[in-house]
């Protein structure tokens, strides 16, 4: 597996890129931003972009998405349960002071349960509501990773005070499907 991880965009999010060391083919997790960046370590691997995955539809999660994806061509996938805090992203742009990345079109729903494939690799789709009522979680079962998007920090958990947050239940996903793993 090859799993780089590069900080991206004014609140440093981190983007995710995984690709199947065989068939390089590779999916792109949260391309918030510097789409430049994220494009370079793809070309340095030799990977074919299949999918871009949205843990949650917050600016900068999303913001580099569209970018990414007229530059490769891949299905951009996000829970349906975010599509209305998709719509949002200008408002987010202002409340940031950022410029809106435009409007993001949704090739896919993503949700419990789904599988996401590349090439030999398998990662089980995780929803875990409470950032926001869309997230979440990539698992890798083989591999042992876990790419938690925003419900879950080195320390810490995501917040909840922000449209579509709920304190209750990023507890109730954090216990039940997260750290049951």
């Amino acid at each position: 597996m090859i799993h780089e991880i590069l900080p991206v965009g004014p609140l440093q999010c981190n983007c995710s890129v995984i690709g199947d060391d065989a068939s390089r083919e590779a999916i792109v997790i949260d391309p918030g931003d510097d789409v430049a960046d994220v494009l370079a370590i793809i070309q340095k691997h030799n990977l074919k972009v299949q999918q871009i995955i949205i843990t949650h539809a917050h600016i900068d999660h999303v913001g580099g998405a569209k970018k990414l994806q007229a530059a490769t061509g891949a299905a951009i996938l996000l829970n349906q349960n975010d599509y209305a805090l998709l719509k949002m992203l200008d408002v987010q742009a202002a409340w940031l002071g950022m410029t809106s990345p435009g409007k993001v079109e949704i090739d896919q729903s993503v949700g419990q349960a789904d599988k996401i494939r590349v090439g030999s690799l398998s990662a089980d789709v995780l929803h875990t509501p409470g950032h926001t009522e869309g997230s979440v979680c990539l698992y890798f079962p083989l591999e042992k990773k876990l790419i938690a998007g925003d419900p879950l920090f080195a320390g810490s958990i995501g917040r909840t005070d922000l449209p579509g947050g709920s304190f209750e239940k990023i507890i109730q996903s954090l216990h039940e499907k997260v750290l049951a793993l």
